[in-house]
């Protein structure tokens, strides 16, 4: 498939480009990026897309999802939460390791890649465990893992257990580059909590989670991070005092990077005064102080990806008392218009929110991708910034429906999904991959 995105305004944060021009893709890659002067016979050639008021940019690159499968696959497939993916404007993902059972080995590796091919929707990228099981006791065959593909190693779900193991890792990641992703958080200060704990937490009678939970394990990896000198990237951050932290390393020039969601510059704990289970995760929805801290965390650079931590649960989990729901919530299909509200309000550029879902992921993974350059691999997402609607999960791609934001008026919508210059989503449609 050969396209000419036409009039659209281009935005490449790997350099800085942000102007209205055209977009040439031959043969699955960019052939060039300027005002088409392609002759009548060279067009015939070509499929147009008219991109007028339109933003053309890198595809998306979500740094963290939960697929399900193996094991769970009635929460979520490969499949299926791929559609989600691209529908969402995504052309790549890294997926966590806590599946049944758990990518520990190659086996588990090798088989998420084989399924993603076999879909053939976006690039798929396999993060293994730090622990054997994530128990937390033993190191996983990483070597065995990164041959078999995985890109990055963490315990998501869990944190890692001790610091002796931690320490081990971060060490693995210095010699061969690769990230480990933090899940932060004591697992004895939050051990029974349900919410953030504060006024909302006492006034509806639910144990809480503290914020030091989160912090505490935040500082020890982080000074980890600087014995080892390994490269540490924090995952879902939630606290004022989380993000000051890592502002505090990254000026002393620890290797560390880090993470939000849309929900924690979004949703407080507000949001629970309904006992709804689909605004129960973890780390949990923190006060608006912790809101303004996170978007301040965005602007100056001290988080450095948006992500949407997509954890797809049925009803079975979550209708279900709020002590015994399951935490997480499905966020692919939601992230990119949630994130524009930052554009709208005039918190973040164009340029600067583009960045958070491409180039600095994909730099972080050291995958392909997040750039739109010449000779490059066409991942392309179109967006129309100014699309204004509401969010039905009944017309999400996911198989499961734990979305918080259901009803909730919006503004900005994707409007194509290119994988290596192949039309994969178009309006609310997924094409035939064949």
């Amino acid at each position: 498939m050969n396209l000419i995105i036409k009039n659209g305004r281009v935005i490449d944060p790997s350099t800085n480009r942000d102007e209205i021009t055209d977009v040439v893709i031959r043969n699955g890659k960019i052939e060039s990026l300027g005002v088409t002067t392609l002759s009548e016979s060279e067009l015939a050639h070509f499929d147009l897309i008219d991109a007028t008021d339109k933003w053309v940019v890198p595809g998306l690159i979500d740094i963290h999802v939960h697929f399900r499968e193996p094991g769970e696959e009635y929460k979520e497939t490969i499949e299926s939460g791929s559609k989600a993916a691209v529908a969402g404007g995504f052309t790549s993902v890294a997926c966590m390791p806590n599946t049944n059972p758990v990518n520990d080995c190659a086996a588990v590796t090798e088989f998420i890649l084989e399924k993603a091919r076999d879909c053939g929707l976006c690039s798929v990228y396999p993060v293994g465990a730090v622990s054997k099981g994530l128990e937390g006791k033993t190191l996983a065959e990483i070597g065995e893992l990164f041959e078999a593909g995985a890109v990055a190693v963490t315990d998501d779900g869990y944190p890692v257990r001790t610091s002796q193991l931690m320490r081990r890792i971060l060490e693995y990641s210095k010699i061969f580059g690769f990230p480990v992703i933090s899940h932060a958080e004591d697992l004895d200060l939050s051990r029974g909590g349900l919410i953030n704990e504060g006024a909302i937490s006492t006034k509806l009678g639910l144990k809480g989670i503290p914020k030091a939970a989160e912090e505490i394990a935040v500082f020890r990896d982080i000074a980890l991070a600087e014995l080892t000198g390994g490269k540490l990237h924090i995952a879902h951050v939630s606290t004022e005092g989380s993000v000051e932290i890592i502002r505090n390393a990254k000026k002393k020039g620890i290797q560390v990077t880090a993470e939000t969601a849309p929900h924690y510059f979004t949703l407080t704990d507000d949001s629970l005064q309904t006992y709804d289970t689909n605004y129960k995760m973890n780390p949990p929805l923190r006060e608006k102080s912790d809101v303004e801290a996170i978007k301040k965390g965005l602007v100056d650079g001290t988080l450095d990806v948006i992500a949407t931590d997509h954890a797809p649960h049925t009803s079975i989990e979550k209708d279900v008392e709020f002590e015994y729901a399951a935490n997480g919530i499905i966020g692919l299909e939601s992230a990119l218009p949630l994130s524009l509200h930052l554009v709208h309000e005039g918190i973040l550029t164009p340029l600067e929110l583009i960045r958070k879902f491409t180039s600095n992921p994909a730099n972080i993974l050291g995958i392909q991708g997040g750039v739109l350059e010449e000779k490059k691999i066409a991942d392309v997402t179109v967006i129309d910034p100014n699309a204004e609607y509401t969010i039905d999960v009944n017309m999400f791609y996911s198989k499961s429906r734990n979305c918080p934001f259901h009803g909730r008026k919006v503004k900005g919508k994707v409007f194509l999904t290119i994988k290596e210059g192949r039309i994969v989503y178009r309006e609310g449609m997924i094409l035939p991959t064949s």
